[in-house]
């Protein structure tokens, strides 16, 4: 007697990663841990009023916002990491009104962990304790854990204004992957650029 079996139809096979799928959990205890045990700081839970306005580059219209926030906080300082060109953005501020010596250009970072790395210590010596933190709408997520936890680890608080965008939100692993790395750069100085190199594309640096 022959048994027959039917085969399976392989175009119905889902293919999991257990090692992707493993790489996200593991970011997102990480994350989610560090963020309830203290590197979160408490927004507003204070008179703690922003010294300064701090704009992370990336798109030219978050200048172009920045600009004309900063004219209703005319005794600000402005901090630009990594936007556009000097020269160009100098004429964005000026053309609203801004006086030059407002401004404070930064061209170290890479990416937007070293948005805030590059920063901190920085806005720290300065006597900055709190900010208001500009980007893209789109982009605000991912700036918040990383805000979260690298401002938070040294006291500087920040006051989130998201400039509008029409783009879609930015997928979750971005967001699980840097919140990882910041928390890497709290503990060794580093800013765990290995996760960059992953061999997931969309985890690709940005």
């Amino acid at each position: 007697m022959f048994l027959s079996f039917q085969s399976r139809d392989e175009s119905k096979l889902v293919v999991v990663n257990p090692i992707g799928k493993l790489r996200r959990l593991i970011l997102l205890s990480v994350v989610a841990t560090s963020l309830c045990v203290g590197f979160k700081p408490i927004h507003n839970s204070v008179n703690n009023n922003p010294e300064a306005l701090l704009v992370l580059g990336g798109h030219e219209e978050r200048e172009r916002f920045a600009a004309k926030l900063a004219q209703e906080y005319p005794d600000l300082p402005i901090w630009i990491s990594s936007g556009s060109p000097q020269e160009y953005a100098q004429k964005i501020f000026a053309k609203a009104g801004i006086e030059s010596d407002r401004l404070h250009f930064d061209y170290r970072a890479r990416d937007t962990v070293t948005n805030f790395t590059t920063l901190v210590d920085e806005l720290k010596a300065q006597g900055i304790d709190s900010v208001y933190l500009i980007t893209s709408e789109n982009h605000m997520t991912r700036a918040k854990i990383i805000g979260d936890i690298v401002f938070g680890s040294q006291g500087i608080d920040f006051k989130p204004i998201a400039v509008p965008s029409k783009n879609p939100p930015e997928p979750l692993e971005k967001c699980l992957r840097d919140g990882a790395r910041s928390i890497i750069w709290t503990i060794t100085g580093h800013t765990g650029v290995i996760l960059l190199q992953s061999g997931d594309k969309s985890l690709k640096f940005l």
